[in-house]
């Protein structure tokens, strides 16, 4: 099922979306679909991340390098 959502958009923000949509051979509605669902993968990942940083350093790992030598 799809819904339907209605946003407002400032002038500057709608003309730039505009001229990108326009640019990309994309529409709005398709650019947007994919901001919001970027913008929550990337909320949900730093959630996660905040959770589990503290569990990593209590075993040691302070750096990417630590956790990537950890799952490796």
């Amino acid at each position: 099922m799809r819904s339907v959502l209605s946003i407002s958009l400032p002038e500057k923000t709608s003309s730039d979306l505009e001229k990108f949509a326009r640019s990309t051979g994309r529409s709005k509605s398709d650019i947007v679909k994919e901001s919001i669902h970027l913008y929550l993968w990337e909320a949900q990942f730093r959630k996660l991340q905040r959770r589990l940083s503290a569990k990593a350093k209590k075993r040691g790992m302070v750096s990417e390098e630590d956790v990537l030598k950890a799952v490796s």
